[in-house]
Order: C-alpha cells, then sequence, then structure tokens
C-alpha cells in the first residue's frame, strides 16, 4: 500500500511584503476557523487574527519612518509568521496528502519541483534576511583563482563612495552576516574579488530592504 505523500504548505515569507503577510495570513485564519477538517489547531485562531490586526495597525503606524515603531512591526511580524507556520505544519500532517482538505486551510502547496535561482549579479548569488532583525545574510559568486572576496553596502538613499562600509569574506560556500542595520531601510550591496592581478571591478548594486 502507497504512503501518502505529505503535502508542504508555502510558509516562507523572507521576501514577502508587509501587505501581503496580512493578506495570505488573515486567509488562513479565516479558512481554518471552525474548519472540520482541522479540529484541533496548535494555534488559538482568535488569537492568530488579534496578532494579525495588531501587525496591520503597526504597519501603519510605521509609515512616519519611526525607528521604534518599525521595530516593533518587525517583532509582531516575526510573531504572526511563527503561528502561521506552527498551523502549516499542522495541516501538511492533518491533510495526509489529501489535496482537497489542504487548499480549505488557506494555505499554498509548495511547489514539488526544484529550481535554481537565478544569481542577482556577477558576483552576488543570494541576498536573504538574518535570523535577527537587522541583519542581512549575502552570498558571494565564485571567482575563478580569487583568494578573497569583498561585500560593501550602504543606505540606497546615501551610496556615496565615502558612506560605504565594507567586510572581507575569505569564503563563498557560507554567506556573509552583516549586521547593524537599520530596519525598513533599503541598502545597496556590491561584491568585488581579490586575485593575483589585484581586485576585479565592483558588481552592480543589488538593492534589498533590512528588516
Amino acid at each position: 500500500m502507497t504512503k501518502p505523500k505529505k503535502i508542504k504548505p508555502l510558509d516562507g515569507f523572507s521576501n514577502v511584503a508587509d501587505a501581503d503577510v496580512v493578506s495570505r495570513c488573515t486567509n488562513i485564519q479565516t479558512s481554518m476557523t471552525g474548519n472540520p477538517h482541522f479540529p484541533n489547531p496548535p494555534v488559538d485562531l482568535a488569537g492568530l487574527k488579534t496578532a494579525i490586526d495588531a501587525f496591520s495597525a503597526l504597519i501603519a503606524q510605521a509609515l512616519d519612518g519611526s525607528k521604534k515603531v518599525i521595530a516593533e512591526k518587525n517583532k509582531q511580524r516575526e510573531v504572526v509568521v511563527k503561528m502561521v507556520r506552527l498551523l502549516g505544519r499542522y495541516v501538511e500532517v492533518t491533510s495526509n496528502g489529501d489535496m482537497a482538505v489542504f487548499q480549505t486551510s488557506g494555505f499554498q502547496a509548495a511547489s514539488t519541483t526544484k529550481t535554481t535561482s537565478e544569481p542577482l549579479s556577477e558576483k552576488i548569488r543570494k541576498i536573504d534576511h538574518g535570523a535577527n532583525s537587522g541583519q542581512i545574510l549575502v552570498w558571494v559568486r565564485t571567482v575563478p583563482k580569487a583568494s578573497s572576496y569583498e561585500i560593501r553596502y550602504a543606505a540606497a538613499n546615501s551610496p556615496t563612495p565615502t558612506q560605504w562600509s565594507s567586510i572581507g569574506v575569505p569564503k563563498v560556500k557560507t554567506p556573509a552576516t552583516i549586521t547593524g542595520l537599520t530596519p525598513g531601510t533599503t541598502y545597496n550591496f556590491q561584491a568585488r574579488a581579490l586575485t593575483k592581478d589585484g581586485y576585479t571591478d565592483w558588481s552592480d548594486p543589488i538593492s534589498f530592504i533590512c528588516i
């Protein structure tokens, strides 16, 4: 007898805008509430609605650029995302491979097809958020015969050379962690490699918002 293959929920929110997080999570909360297919959710759904409403209110308040409010918004976003991810694990197990049941949860099914993402630039492979607020991870692409690499970054509204900060990157298999960034600020990132002939040109700037 073939064991049903579990359907994994799409619960990644790393590069999802705040408003889309609210929309997706609200749909899940609404679909799960009173759903007979999922009678014992590990998260209080009324509590999830309260958390989403608080997050939505902080999004509006953060429009004035207050660093304190932006930090509160980002913290509340993490609360909402953690609750939804816990629900996702429950839906994955409880639906037991039944797509019709799974779809009543409000979750989207993650693709089972592996895709290879295109690099962001000639020297930056990938950028993502770190584990903590104010952190960004940068993966550098391999340059043949390079002995090391360098990443520089600056707020997008102040990209003059004197305002760049930089860090050395000894290897490319693991990401470089950049800390101390301002949540809610968009940064430009560039990378270059050190070869026997000296440093290469800086790569084209890649913009990424810190949360």
